[in-house]
This record gives structure tokens, sequence and C-alpha cells, in this order.
């Protein structure tokens, strides 16, 4: 993620509950895979930062956990590694790559998370950035290639979803200068991110990744939380 401040609108509700039961929103039976977690807030998006923060330290310390911890899909595949899609969240490839993704959780998480709750954004994050890996994943061995993933790069790029949802009116100041509504920074990076991975540019760059990141948010704002981020956006641009 590049860097950003950002200047929001926040709406008078504190949860989703209000957006959820807009007439825009599909019908849909309440079921499990709707059942709300009581709000709470716990500032999950700090503890995620410190935890992402003590294993980039331990890596100095102890290099080998690299190997362990990224997402090699030789070593998923033969040697049953299973965690590696989920751990492979908190390996970052240094300190520059650490601190972008880390501002990024703390830019944007911090208000989804007072928006939805704490247990329904770490639900969220962890499952996005698990099926993001699961999706480069499948990528890779189809194409026979053993490309090592690592970073939050997925899950953060689905917070910033989350954000251009919950926050249609905020505006993004890219590098404190550019204002670009919350929405339209998500579409702009979509083309980027396709253009990308078609032409081949930014290499060691996980594009598909980070468009796994948008489209599996997507979802979950649909089958989960039953709000339509594109009907949300035509409401507020």
């Amino acid at each position: 993620m590049n860097n950003y401040h950002t200047k929001t609108r926040m709406r008078n509700c504190c949860t989703i509950d209000d957006l959820s039961n807009d007439g825009y929103v599909s019908p849909m039976a309440n079921t499990i895979l709707n059942k709300k977690f009581r709000y709470t807030y716990t500032n999950v998006t700090l503890k995620l930062i410190i935890i992402n923060a003590v294993i980039y330290f331990l890596m100095i310390l102890v290099p080998r956990l690299y190997g362990y911890l990224a997402m090699v899909p030789s070593y998923i595949l033969y040697r049953h590694w299973y965690w590696q899609v989920l751990s492979y969240m908190f390996v970052h490839g240094g300190f520059g790559h650490l601190f972008f993704n880390m501002f990024g959780l703390f830019m944007f998480g911090t208000p989804v998370e007072r928006r939805i709750g704490s247990k329904e954004f770490l639900l969220f994050y962890l499952l996005t950035g698990v099926l993001s890996g699961v999706f480069s994943l499948i990528s890779y061995l189809l194409a026979g290639k053993n490309i090592i993933l690592v970073g939050a790069s997925g899950a953060i790029y689905a917070v910033l979803l989350a954000f251009a949802v919950l926050y249609p009116s905020a505006r993004v100041f890219i590098f404190g200068i550019i204002p670009i509504r919350a929405p339209v920074l998500v579409i702009g990076y979509t083309v980027l991110e396709i253009f990308n991975q078609i032409t081949g540019s930014s290499q060691g760059v996980a594009h598909l990744t980070h468009l796994a990141g948008f489209g599996f948010a997507y979802l979950y704002f649909i089958l989960r939380l039953r709000i339509n981020p594109i009907e949300e956006w035509k409401r507020n641009l």
C-alpha cells in the first residue's frame, strides 16, 4: 500500500445494521452465514499491527522462520504445511513492505473496525486474507510456478474496499496532496492491478493477490453483510 492520509465523513450510526436494512440490498433469509456478532470494540487493528511487527523482528533473529511461515506452494503441496495460507499474511519482505502495509491497515482498518465491530472485523480480515492466499496458491500451482508469497496486502486491499463501502463519501489524500473519493480509489486500483497483471509490470508484486482481496471483500459484503458495494457507491457518488 502507498502512503495515504484520509479524511472521513462519518455516518450517524456506529454499526452496519442501518446499511444492511436499506432497500437497495437484495433480500436474503437470515441464516448462520448472516448471523451478527454482538458489537464490541477492542482495537483488533492495533493488535494485528503489533503481531506483524513482532513476527518481522523474529524473522531477523531467526531467519529460518521465513520458510515455515511464508507461503511456499511446493511446501504446501508436498509437505502439507497448510498453515502457510494463513501465516503468510504476517510475514513481510522488508521494513518498507511492513511499514506501508501496517500504515494502510491503521488508516483504513481503524474506522472499519469501529463501524462493524472488532469480531466482525477480525473475521473479515483473516478470511479475506486466507482466501486471497488460497486463490494465489491455486493460480501458482496451475501455472506450474513455485512463487513465494508474503505480506498482508490481500487483506489490506480487502480493508480498503470495506472502507470505501462503509465511508463512500470519504476522501483519501494520496501523498497528502491529491484528494480522491474512496470508491474511485478502489476502482482505480482495480484497473491498475489488472493492467499490471496483464502486462507483467511491477515484478515481485502479487497483483493477483491484491485483486483477490478486492474480490473476496466484495463477496463478503454481498453474502454476509448483505450490502451491495456497487449500489452503495451509486447512491453516494
